[in-house]
């Protein structure tokens, strides 16, 4: 099965009007997934057949605002998606300051093979801008761990912990490079001068940068049922808990505290506590 993973931050007022032919063309097709539309871009992650996909794309890219939709692809033998949404948003990534735009300021885009020198730099703070429980299954080597709960909070985290006179480089990676650009964009309207992301995300470092030149540690979580890939963009060995939806390694499912489909290490406590 082909998965493939697009974002583009581009103006769409007619958005709504977008989500009937998409949704009847990726039904026809039998795809599967989440494509996300707002007044802002569009985002989404599909799995089907290799033809099925090139459909839906060919459809969107004939569209001129699309044209150069950048598409990261992957297969599996897992089963992606259980059903197939096509969601209208008030955005595409929720940071909640309708104001930052990455279509008029974003940051210096670094390629896969030029990431490992601009974050082995000591001038620079490399940040990963994912939730803290993604950041748990694995992340760059010296990366910070801002600790937010969602996207929301990383604006809270740059103005209590960073600030543009005494931070002059700052690099940063996600998943897929979709909150990348907004956190970006967000540095700059903040004053920060030089703001660095990884271009495609983690997932296009883990496909074009060899293991053996690898600065990545651990898997990379991904929203989908494959919950981790590793290098290669491989299916990687996690699990996801059912109670609480952590992510769960082959150690942590060794553990006394966790019960297939009933609780894990994470939620074994509350779990408990609520099923007296």
């Amino acid at each position: 099965m082909l998965v493939a993973a697009f974002y583009k931050f581009v103006s769409l007022p007619d958005y709504v009007e977008l989500r009937a032919p998409l949704l009847a063309l990726c039904q026809e097709q039998e795809i599967r997934g989440t494509i996300l539309l707002a007044q802002e871009g569009i985002n989404g992650t599909i799995a089907g057949s290799r033809p099925a996909i090139a459909q839906v794309l060919d459809y969107l890219r004939s569209d001129s605002r699309f044209a150069d939709l950048n598409v990261k692809e992957s297969e599996t033998e897992s089963r992606m998606f259980d059903r197939l949404k096509v969601k209208l948003k008030k955005e595409i990534v929720t940071l909640g300051i309708p104001e930052v735009d990455p279509t008029q300021q974003v940051g210096t885009y670094v390629k896969p093979q030029e990431w490992n020198a601009v974050i082995s730099d000591p001038e620079t703070i490399v940040i990963d801008v994912r939730n803290r429980f993604e950041v748990s299954v694995g992340s760059f080597e010296g990366a910070i761990d801002p600790e937010t709960a969602s996207f929301r909070q990383f604006p809270d985290y740059v103005r209590s912990q960073l600030d543009p006179t005494q931070h002059q480089k700052v690099a940063m990676f996600c998943t897929g490079g979709i909150r990348c650009e907004k956190a970006s964009a967000y540095l700059l309207s903040q004053g920060f001068k030089q703001v660095y992301h990884l271009e495609g995300g983690i997932l296009k470092y883990l496909e074009e940068v060899p293991l053996e030149e690898s600065l990545w540690r651990g898997e990379c979580f991904v929203f989908d049922q494959r919950v981790a890939v590793t290098q290669g963009v491989k299916d990687g060995s996690y699990d996801m808990c059912y109670a609480c939806g952590h992510p769960i390694s082959p150690d942590e499912k060794a553990s006394p505290l966790y019960q297939e489909g009933i609780s894990c290490p994470y939620c074994s406590e509350t779990c408990s506590e609520s099923s007296e």
